[in-house]
């Protein structure tokens, strides 16, 4: 079984389509966590209000915590779950109807790697990714958070609750100082909507010739905490 984790916070615009993705996908051997980040919305009546209608409470389970942030709020659905394998996505994700199979598929029949991953699109823009590679792990993030994961294999630390940015990047770090390494899959297998997280992605050339702009300062500033922490 797989456990997808979402952790929710003021994504009332957003939400339905993600779990709509989901109660759509081929592969139906799932259990989705949500974890309600204290948002202030109405993300919770909506959510409440769809899983009725959809009739998918059975495998549908929704927690309440006060706003901690969201790796506190993947932990919290990590020591809720039950799947021998994880997802982590994020309220402002729209998967492929066969997104979970084929993830799946390929980390079965990779028992080396430890979690699978893919290409993705944020808004109009592509992002490719490629094959794993440890060094280039160690320089840039680049592996989303919404991969498939072993459980068996997920860190006994969970997600660094006081890492506010690249904490996906903070994860696969810390996976691969244990050994465990990725495996990607040249598909787009999910799209994220403009709005969330990602919102402020600038476009590489902006951080080599803009340095002084404050999202690049930003940046560097938090890929810096993530390197001192991994010795990089």
């Amino acid at each position: 079984m797989i456990s997808v984790i979402i952790p929710l916070y003021n994504r009332e615009k957003t939400i339905i389509k993600t779990l709509s993705s989901l109660i759509n996908q081929t592969y139906q051997d799932f259990e989705v966590i949500i974890v309600n980040d204290g948002s202030s919305d109405k993300s919770e009546a909506l959510v409440s209000a769809y899983l009725q209608k959809a009739q998918s409470n059975n495998r549908f389970f929704f927690l309440n915590q006060a706003n901690q942030g969201a790796p506190a709020a993947r932990n919290r659905g990590f020591k809720a779950s039950k799947g021998e394998f994880i997802v982590f996505c994020d309220a402002d994700a729209i998967l492929e109807p066969n997104a979970l199979e084929i993830m799946l598929d390929n980390l079965q029949r990779h028992p080396e790697a430890s979690y699978a991953y893919s290409s993705f699109n944020w808004g109009r823009k592509f992002f490719k990714l490629n094959e794993f590679n440890p060094e280039q792990l160690k320089s840039e993030p680049y592996i989303h958070s919404l991969s498939l994961i072993r459980r068996e294999d997920f860190p006994g630390s969970g997600w660094d609750e006081n890492i506010k940015k690249f904490q996906d990047w903070d994860l696969w770090l810390t996976m691969l100082e244990h050994g465990k390494i990725g495996l990607w899959i040249p598909q787009v297998l999910f799209k994220i909507l403009p709005g969330g997280t990602m919102s402020s992605w600038l476009p590489s050339f902006a951080y080599k010739m803009f340095p002084f702009l404050p999202a690049v300062k930003k940046y560097q500033a938090a890929m810096e905490i993530i390197k001192q922490k991994h010795g990089l």
